[in-house]
């Protein structure tokens, strides 16, 4: 799941056309620096997610060749398993390194990024993120020797502005449930309104570059009208006596912005509006201040962040979505506290919090990870029951309506990400009913014109290899070959004048690294390769380098326990071999894509039916 949705705007374009060194840099560095410093209502975890898996990419195929930057220690990561765990290592380290949150960086791998999860890769992610831990400690401790900015301010802990003494009985607990309920259907629409939104961006941007850039420009002036506008019709407001803090703020930090006001007096509006997103949130997060908001003004920043959150991402800038919606569930949850507050002993700065984890569940269905990391970002414990009850009930309430925003963007995206859980459809489906055709068989010695030929018209990455044993009358299945591997063989051009076997003896003049995953799309193509005539008419015995034990099942097989194989162990293919043995030893070839609900209802509409009854009363999706 390298970028999955948790960055909206992809590196796709790139990784095809530059390196991807110079892909991570330019566009999410400082793409994310760029669009975070412009204001828009964009986040920095999903980008910095991005950044770790695509580091953890490179160190996984031995680093880049065109500039010389490989490492020979690193070839033995070149694999399919040790490539997904460097990626998942690598989106952890960043969920850590943008909350500063190294155990719920452990657990967001987990619970969203990961589909292949075993015990040796917890320990590994543990390791990663507490290495970022160490590091941002230590460039902290660097930063208050000189002038960082604001960097560094609060130590690892950003939001460590909740009440130390929490006090909260069991009469509080029914203004908690309400919040939770209401975020979990207010996710539930931001989700629907960000799907619809990204569909038509996608239309927009699949334009051209010029749409792109009209399109950002439009979402960024009208942030800015808004940001500048708004805070004209909000009252100024006294300073508060019993602050400590400077009123109004001197700086480019604090909680009271003075924007047109008289001496004395703030704009509570433009002291939302004018902050970075971090300030904002330290700001609705704090405790005792339940007199410095009034509701209009609340009001109107929610409403605006709610707005500006499902308009700004999908425009061609790295976008996250885990600080805004952070920003409008706090001032969700500061509404909510200050029309339930009097029924209750908890101020209005722990009704942000709590509105946080309400509206962070209601859209991205997350429980463990988002609970981790919300405590880790305000350094309490005391919240740990309310926010479970919270993270709970939100996303309980957000899956009677529909999917995780994860999962929508990755539909859109159109990746092929496999879910944890069958759909109930797929248990009245056999793996033979979603095989599809044509099926293209190699036999254990080939000609070199028809390998050639299959390579350049189809884009399967797989091949079974079938023999004809003398002393039987029907085929059987030797094993399965990679498309990586066929060009290979000819590119070193092992070529047969006749059509005999070579032996176990012909994969000696190869080396492991000949044979290793490109990955990212960077290997050789089969264009690449010249061959003559002659060598066209020639063979290629292709038993030494075929795998001999390839996962197979038989075509009868339940859909649905077809799909838990495939995701539990890892594969990319699954071979379909038939009930009774003939003159096909193998009926197809099962792959990522041939799982999704998608290619499955085109090819059995008639489950749509069934599909749109359970979704029509609501069921809620049994996880």
């Amino acid at each position: 799941m390298l970028d999955s949705g948790l960055s909206t705007s992809g590196c796709k374009t790139c990784a095809n056309n530059i390196p991807t060194v110079a892909c991570i840099i330019l566009h999410s560095i400082v793409g994310n620096i760029c669009a975070v410093a412009s204001s828009l209502n964009v986040g920095k975890a999903s980008p910095m997610v991005h950044i770790g898996a695509c580091i953890g990419a490179i160190m996984g195929q031995g680093g880049s060749k065109k500039f010389r930057l490989t490492w020979k220690w690193l070839q033995v990561f070149k694999n399919d398993r040790d490539r997904r765990d460097l990626i998942t290592c690598g989106s952890a380290a960043g969920m850590a390194a943008a909350f500063r949150a190294p155990v719920g960086g452990v657990l967001f791998a987990l619970e969203e990024m990961a589909s292949w999860w075993r015990s040796a890769l917890l320990w590994r992610a543990f390791f990663t993120t507490a290495i970022v831990a160490i590091v941002l400690r230590a460039l902290i401790d660097a930063c208050l020797r000189g002038e960082c900015g604001l960097f560094g301010k609060g130590g690892l802990i950003m939001y460590d502005v909740t009440s130390a003494n929490i006090s909260y009985h069991l009469r509080d607990v029914p203004p908690v449930i309400l919040l939770a309920v209401i975020g979990g259907i207010l996710g539930s629409i931001y989700n629907h309104l960000l799907n619809k939104i990204l569909q038509i961006y996608k239309l927009v941007n699949e334009k051209g570059i010029a749409y792109k850039v009209i399109l950002a420009c439009c979402i960024s002036i009208s942030t800015s009208c808004l940001l500048f506008g708004l805070p004209w019709i909000a009252s100024c407001r006294p300073c508060p006596s019993n602050t400590s803090e400077p009123c109004p703020t001197i700086g480019r930090s604090g909680n009271y912005k003075k924007f047109q006001c008289p001496p004395g007096h703030y704009s509570d509006l433009a002291s939302l509006f004018f902050n970075t997103n971090d300030d904002a949130i330290k700001n609705l997060f704090s405790k005792d201040t339940d007199a410095e908001f009034h509701h209009s003004s609340m009001l109107i920043f929610f409403a605006t962040c709610f707005l500006l959150s499902t308009f700004s991402p999908g425009i061609v800038a790295p976008a996250g979505l885990f600080v805004p919606v952070i920003v409008t569930g706090a001032a969700y949850g500061r509404l909510v506290g200050m029309y339930v507050g009097f029924a209750t002993n908890l101020n209005h700065g722990l009704f942000a919090v709590l509105g946080s984890a309400a509206l962070l569940g209601g859209s991205m269905r997350m429980t463990v990870s988002l609970c981790v990391i919300i405590l880790e970002l305000t350094d309490n414990l005391l919240l740990l029951p309310l926010i479970m009850l919270v993270l709970l009930i939100s996303k309980t309430v957000g899956d009677v309506f529909d999917e995780d925003i994860y999962n929508l963007i990755m539909n859109i995206k159109g990746f092929p990400y496999l879910e944890a859980y069958a759909e109930p459809y797929m248990r009245q489906l056999t793996v033979g009913d979603v095989v599809t055709g044509p099926l293209q068989i190699f036999h254990g010695i080939e000609k070199v014109g028809n390998i050639v030929h299959v390579l350049k018209t189809t884009k399967h990455n797989g091949f079974p290899v079938v023999d004809e044993p003398l002393l039987s009358s029907s085929p059987v299945l030797f094993g399965l070959i990679l498309r990586a591997h066929l060009i290979m063989l000819l590119k070193k051009k092992s070529f047969l004048i006749t059509p005999a076997p070579l032996g176990s003896d012909a994969s000696l003049q190869f080396s492991a690294d000949d044979f290793a995953k490109k990955g990212l799309g960077h290997g050789d193509q089969i264009g690449d390769i010249k061959l003559s005539k002659e060598e066209l008419e020639m063979f290629v015995d292709l038993h030494p380098f075929t795998n001999t034990s390839p996962h197979t099942v038989v075509e009868t097989m339940s859909l649905a326990k077809a799909l838990i194989l495939f995701r539990e162990v890892g594969l990319r293919h699954l071979l379909v071999i038939p009930k009774v043995s003939g003159r096909v030893p193998v009926v197809g070839i099962l792959t990522r894509h041939d799982f999704m609900p998608k290619h499955i209802l085109n090819l059995h509409p008639q489950l749509l039916q069934n599909r749109w009854r359970r979704l029509r009363f609501k069921l809620p999706r049994l996880r």
